[in-house]
């Protein structure tokens, strides 16, 4: 009898061993991130530990570039991103052939235009050389914030991807240079003035509230996003990131961290 019972135990184990088992919730998950590194991976250090009780590893890898987030974000190397606004993510998705979504808005990084040779933007000289991302997103946003500020004119004033083919008032008859975003800090002492992201900014130790002749106001439309793919927009890690990025607790370090400089969008 107990040899018996022995064996029917023995195959009871190895059926049950070899049944499929009922998925359980995910634990100790790791999410891949893609930012750029001020203020982004500085938010998402923030969330991190937070996160971490909760099951959820997150990995940041920085990048000092707008294009290759995006690449290997759509390339399923990377689960997600956080760097990018609206029209930047619109405009790659139309010029790159791409199917990335934006997730949730988390802040604005109102941008700026900044100068180590004038000190007001009524001191530029005629034929003043000016600096601005080569990039249509920010490029027009850049020549918005010109036209704000009254030293130009475009053709459709509310254009974000307005370019300089656009620009139909010049009375300074100001010279441009289109570079890349993240070089625009670097090139402050060889041109009059540079349109800079504060991302790029704050990286540089440039004070946006102090240093910036000209700046966007609180009203602006570039909020930078979560961005994700459409099959793991809804993803429950991915859920969780946004609701961490939006918390309370994060606009307050938004706001005790960057002085204004960063401004929460939620």
């Amino acid at each position: 009898m107990n040899r018996r019972f022995l064996i029917a135990a023995a195959a009871t184990l190895a059926l049950a061993a070899c049944s499929p088992q009922a998925p359980g919730p995910k634990a100790g998950h790791v999410l891949t991130v893609a930012a750029t590194a001020v203020p982004h991976a500085e938010i998402l250090e923030f969330v991190k530990p937070q996160l971490a009780k909760d099951g959820l590893t997150l990995q940041i890898k920085v990048f000092n570039d707008y294009v290759q987030p995006n690449v290997q974000v759509e390339q399923k190397q990377l689960d997600v991103s956080y760097f990018e606004t609206l029209p930047y993510l619109e405009q790659f998705n139309k010029d790159r052939g791409t199917h990335l979504v934006p997730i949730v808005g988390v802040h604005i990084e109102p941008m700026g235009a900044y100068s180590r040779k004038v000190k007001a933007l009524a001191e530029l000289a005629d034929g003043a050389t000016v600096a601005i991302p080569n990039e249509a997103s920010n490029g027009g946003r850049a020549l918005l914030l010109l036209q704000k500020a009254g030293l130009i004119t475009l053709k459709d004033p509310a254009n974000p991807l307005s370019s300089l083919r656009d620009v139909v008032g010049n009375p300074k008859r100001l010279k441009f240079k289109e570079l890349e975003s993240a070089t625009l800090p670097r090139v402050l002492d060889q041109v009059d003035l540079a349109l800079i992201n504060t991302n790029y900014a704050l990286d540089a130790k440039l004070d946006p509230t102090k240093d910036a002749l000209a700046i966007e106001d609180g009203k602006s439309p570039y909020v930078n996003y979560l961005v994700g793919r459409a099959d793991n927009q809804n993803d429950p890690d991915v859920k969780k990131l946004a609701a961490a990025l939006t918390s309370p607790e994060v606009k307050a370090f938004i706001a005790q961290r960057y002085h204004g400089a960063v401004v929460p969008a939620f």
